[in-house]
């Protein structure tokens, strides 16, 4: 019986230390050039030991086998690794360990060799870039295998950023060949992007267009942040400057973020076709920018995962916006749609990868760099086909011109000519008659424009009449329509008119209609632009081409200098103050330019019934 429980008990004690038993690599001739070591590393929290001595004095079982889940996502982490490399064979090899996550915040790496450390290496984005064993975008150490030798590597990891740990062991030669094709690769990617970004500046500067000017921001914020994600903006921009790096990432997210909301909303002529989605775009920038600000305030971990989920959002926002537009048939929207579904792929995949939703055998920023290539190269053509599309317009426009210019010219030398020819053939027989002629011509034309201004002109004022009015809006509303271009409608109305015809005559106020008369002539200086009396102390003006903000600038500037007019009538001075009604909309059909009148009129009701001397915008609420 007691040989049994001894039996047991020796059992027991062998499978808890099969279990716990650590695996070695083994490096030989045969070894791969490059080899992950995920599956002979493990870890242990920095809590259980806060030094080497302690860690190196760990028995196996405080260790576990490093898992995808122990460095997934965004946190802040602090924990160690080791792993034992055995090398056997005769002829001496330098190896190379390299971990291909730049923006480790620090690395403290112990060396032993039997036992024995033999060097200590402390590396990471925190630290000084001259301070790396090798001068690379990524975290490398080098050291030599001999027969025999048993390495073992301890590193205490610190981040508050993506801890993700590729941890690889290299011979030397295949290191520096897969550095220089890495190289090659990353320069060839930034120097595109920095060329197509620079490029769009030039166009800017040259056509002075808030689209190129955009753009050209979205891309060289865009490429400043790949060059950060690949550690190459650390290592040749600002390597003694560590403290950078504890905030450009989310600067540069942010500032992408707000040009790309910019870019969206010129490239798609949000303004000319939906004034909503022009204000989300507008607001979405100004979003970002205060991101931005609290990015500098915030810690580094919580500011990055508001900004990955910012960034994520936008795609997805920006992309229903192109899909709206581009369902109602506007072109430059569905090109945008297709370039930018690549950009909201690569983002959200890569987004949820850094935050650790889902796990994929690739690296988190690869799915964000594919989508990027795709959307920077699509959009720069779609910017290509506008400027493109805008210049044959303008060369259309030229060239009608240049057909009417040749029409005018032949009718004027076909008329020269006809005139030529009856001067030949009458003579000096018809001069007399024709020089009566034109007497009787010229007064008929003059009687002609008498009458024309009678029935256009209001005798008192000086202004459109009514019917004029009337005409003239059918036509803005017409243009209205078919160019997509805002119209306004401002009704004015003097206040208390009635106390002045009571208190100082109808002739008194009389004058007060022919001076804010000529005041309306003198502050509407577009030919376009039409002051109408509408009727009694009413006064409508129509503003072709106009939005909100520009209409409701012209009723204050209306407004204010009616207030500081002055009338004199004999030794008296009257003070006026006007009340204006203003709406605001395009023209979607002939009956429109009827409502946009009434909505002025019930808006500058509400002004008179708020306490008159004021200026409203109408709105349903009105109604």
């Amino acid at each position: 019986m007691l040989l049994l429980i001894r039996f047991l008990s020796i059992a027991v004690i062998f499978i808890s230390s099969a279990a716990y038993a650590e695996n070695t690599l083994t490096i030989d001739s045969n070894t791969p050039t490059a080899l992950a070591l995920q599956e002979w590393t493990y870890y242990t929290p920095a809590t259980q030991a806060s030094d080497i001595t302690q860690v190196s004095q760990l028995s196996s079982t405080n260790w576990n086998k490093l898992t995808a889940d122990v460095v997934r996502g965004l946190s802040d982490k602090h924990f160690w690794i080791k792993f034992s490399v055995q090398s056997s064979g005769s002829i001496t090899t330098k190896r190379i360990l390299s971990i291909t996550n730049p923006h480790l915040d620090l690395i403290e790496l112990y060396h032993f060799n039997r036992h024995r450390l033999i060097n200590k290496v402390i590396m990471g984005d925190s630290i000084p870039f001259s301070q790396r064993p090798i001068i690379s975008n990524d975290f490398a150490y080098p050291f030599s295998c001999k027969n025999e030798d048993f390495h073992t590597f301890y590193l205490r990891i610190s981040t508050t950023g993506s801890s993700s740990l590729p941890i690889t062991i290299w011979t030397d030669d295949a290191y520096y060949q897969d550095a220089e094709q890495q190289s090659l690769f990353y320069g060839f990617q930034i120097g595109v992007l920095t060329a197509i970004g620079f490029f769009s500046l030039f166009i800017a500067i040259a056509s002075h267009s808030f689209s190129y000017t955009y753009y050209a921001g979205y891309v060289l914020s865009l490429t400043l942040f790949v060059a950060t994600l690949h550690g190459i903006a650390f290592r040749f921009m600002w390597p003694n400057w560590p403290i950078i790096q504890a905030f450009i990432t989310p600067v540069l997210l942010c500032l992408s973020m707000a040009f790309a909301f910019l870019f969206s909303e010129k490239v798609m002529q949000l303004k000319y076709h939906s004034q909503p989605m022009l204000r989300i775009c507008r607001l979405g920038a100004a979003i970002s920018i205060v991101l931005l600000l609290l990015g500098l305030l915030l810690d580094y971990n919580l500011a990055l995962k508001l900004d990955i989920c910012a960034v994520m959002f936008a795609s997805l926002l920006l992309m229903y916006i192109a899909l709206v537009q581009g369902f109602r048939g506007h072109k430059l929207a569905k090109l945008f749609a297709i370039g930018w579904a690549g950009m909201m792929l690569g983002a959200l995949i890569s987004g949820m990868l850094y935050l650790g939703y889902i796990e994929l055998k690739l690296q988190a920023k690869t799915p964000f760099m594919l989508g990027l290539s795709f959307e920077i190269i699509f959009m720069a053509a779609l910017l290509a086909i506008r400027y493109n599309d805008e210049r044959l317009a303008k060369l259309q426009i030229q060239q009608e011109a240049l057909i009417q210019a040749q029409r005018v010219k032949t009718t004027r030398e076909d008329a020269l000519r006809i005139e030529a020819r009856s001067s030949e053939q009458l003579g000096q027989m018809v001069q007399e008659r024709t020089l009566e002629l034109e007497i009787a011509l010229r007064e008929l034309n003059e009687a002609n424009q008498k009458l024309t201004e009678q029935s256009t002109i209001d005798s008192l004022t000086g202004v459109k009449n009514r019917n004029s009015f009337d005409k003239r809006i059918l036509a803005e509303g017409r243009i209205s329509r078919r160019q997509q271009t805002p119209m306004a409608v401002l009704m004015l109305d003097i206040d208390h008119f009635k106390s002045i015809n009571d208190t100082y005559g109808h002739l008194a106020g009389d004058q007060a209609l022919r001076v804010i008369a000529g005041e309306l002539k003198r502050i509407l200086k577009r030919p376009t632009d039409l002051v109408s009396r509408f009727g009694g102390e009413e006064f409508a003006i129509i503003l072709p081409n106009t939005n909100q903000e520009g209409a409701l600038q012209v009723a204050e500037s209306i407004r204010k200098a009616i207030f500081e007019l002055l009338i004199h009538w004999g030794d008296i001075t009257i003070p006026l103050t006007v009340s204006i009604g203003v709406s605001v909309e395009i023209v979607s059909s002939e009956q429109h330019t009827t409502l946009l009148l009434d909505q002025a009129d019930k808006a500058l009701y509400r002004a008179k019934n708020e306490g008159r001397n004021r200026i409203m915008l109408y709105s349903p609420e009105q109604d």
